[in-house]
């Protein structure tokens, strides 16, 4: 159940706060998480709530994915108005903090920028900046935004692209799942917040040197993207080397929290409680 959220339809002319779903409010510690990019905010709930056993869980809900009628900006707001959010709400140092694919970048930054300490991260295929000339990053860029128009706008190609026996949840009407899910993109997802998704996941900016954390870090990624993450996380190993890289078998991107979050909810509590 949703204890409470922020996030109501602006006024004209105003500022809407960042959209923040809060679940388990009664447990002392805290786990927060950053969505990935370009699926609705909803398809992370199960696994939210399933941390709410033992957590005050924040769900994060970036710009553009909510239903306020709000566009992305970029990876360094996205971290810059969640840390705000939590300071509002008394948080001075965080448990856990989870983020995948885009949400690994925000993860990635956040550590690097923000003034609350952090115990315990975990990076889930997190997203680091291209090393590329700024023409090329401009043109994947354009190409990554094509693609993801073309699936928010053809239901017969977003099926193609995630198969609905593999990316249904279990106890889901496969159907019923998919034209949410289509429905929800098609009118939430504004042209510009799916290019600024695209180019900020990839550019964002990272101090140089980065700071030097004590926060216990996992990379995680699918047994299927290993070649995908290779490079994001030898990034992640360098500018944190305490990082600890874990595969998960027969996996692809964003997988486990989106489709497994009773396996999400033991994986994210056996690195919450090691105590090593």
């Amino acid at each position: 159940m949703i204890l409470s959220a922020t996030g109501r339809r602006p006024e004209e002319g105003s500022v809407p706060k960042m959209k923040v779903y809060e679940f388990g409010t009664g447990h002392e510690k805290n786990f927060v998480m950053f969505q990935c990019a370009a699926e609705p905010w909803w398809v992370f709930k199960d696994s939210a709530e399933a941390m709410s056993r033992d957590y005050h869980v924040f769900l994060v809900i970036a710009d553009g994915h909510d239903e306020m009628g709000t566009t992305f900006v970029s990876i360094e707001k996205n971290v810059d108005d969640a840390a705000a959010y939590l300071r509002e709400k008394g948080v001075c140092v965080i448990d856990g903090l989870y983020g995948v694919s885009m949400g690994g970048a925000s993860v990635i930054r956040f550590l690097a920028t923000q003034d609350i300490p952090v115990r315990k991260a975990i990076i889930d295929a997190g997203i680091t900046p291209y090393p590329y000339p700024g023409f090329i990053c401009r043109l994947i860029a354009v190409k990554d935004w094509i693609m993801m128009m073309l699936g928010t706008k053809s239901y017969r190609f977003m099926k193609l692209a995630a198969p609905p026996e593999r990316w249904t949840p279990e106890g889901e009407n496969a159907e019923d799942h998919y034209r949410r899910i289509f429905e929800f993109e098609r009118h939430h997802f504004s042209p510009k917040t799916i290019y600024n998704v695209f180019w900020s996941t990839n550019n964002y900016s990272m101090p140089d040197p980065v700071r030097r954390v004590d926060t216990k870090i996992e990379y995680w990624y699918g047994e299927e993207e290993k070649k995908a993450r290779r490079n994001n996380l030898a990034y992640t190993c360098k500018a944190y080397p305490q990082t600890v890289p874990k595969e998960y078998k027969g996996l692809a991107h964003a997988e486990l929290v989106m489709m497994f979050p009773e396996q999400f909810y033991e994986e994210a509590t056996r690195f919450m409680k090691d105590k090593s």
